[in-house]
């Protein structure tokens, strides 16, 4: 059982999200950090490094996420990097079925905003003037199968609406709907992979 859990992200707004959805999610005895870096490069780049430095002093009872936008990555030879990554600093995976993990690799697909799209009453709830039916339409149906650029889509959808006229402020998008967002509602699968190791980890 984890008492604290450190999340590795790549930008920005997925930290503001996490920030505001955590709280929501955590039992109250538990405690996290979100750690974000420059984008997806970055993370990628600077990870074996960050993992080595936990590695060598990680309490027991902490646990690390990792969570990575797949983009236009093929899936499964991403979560493999990760996975190799994490193998080579010698921390011990989920996906590799070591008990008790100490690390967990995680993939929105295809970026934060499919989380968004997966509990559209939760967008509704803080941007009133969007319409129930976007999620009826094909294109936006499935949340983790959206064409052509999630966050492009949910700022085009955003827009006709009156949202986000100059262009969508994805960290204040992103700390808003991290308030709201109902992590059992979601459609997404990628976001309920992603709550489950959570609270797998503080069980």
């Amino acid at each position: 059982m984890a008492t604290h859990v450190e999340l590795l992200v790549e930008e920005p707004s997925m930290e503001a999200f996490l920030r505001a959805l955590l709280p929501r999610l955590l039992p109250r005895n538990r405690t996290f950090e979100v750690h974000a870096f420059q984008g997806k490069g970055d993370l990628l780049g600077k990870l074996a490094d960050r993992l080595r430095g936990y590695a060598r002093w990680l309490p027991d009872d902490w646990r690390i996420v990792v969570v990575v936008d797949r983009d236009d990555d093929d899936c499964l030879q991403l979560k493999q990097r990760l996975e190799d990554i994490a193998r080579r600093t010698g921390l011990r995976t989920r996906s590799a079925g070591s008990a008790p993990w100490q690390l967990v690799n995680r993939i929105a697909i295809e970026e934060l905003e499919a989380w968004y799209f997966g509990d559209w009453e939760g967008v509704r709830s803080a941007y009133p003037r969007m319409p129930s039916s976007v999620p009826n339409q094909r294109k936006y149906r499935d949340p983790d199968g959206i064409a052509g650029g999630t966050w492009e889509a949910f700022e085009r959808v955003m827009q006709r609406h009156g949202y986000f006229q100059q262009g969508l402020r994805k960290i204040e998008a992103a700390r808003v709907l991290g308030g709201v967002i109902d992590a059992q509602r979601s459609r997404s699968p990628s976001f309920h992979h992603f709550r489950q190791a959570i609270l797998e980890a503080v069980a």
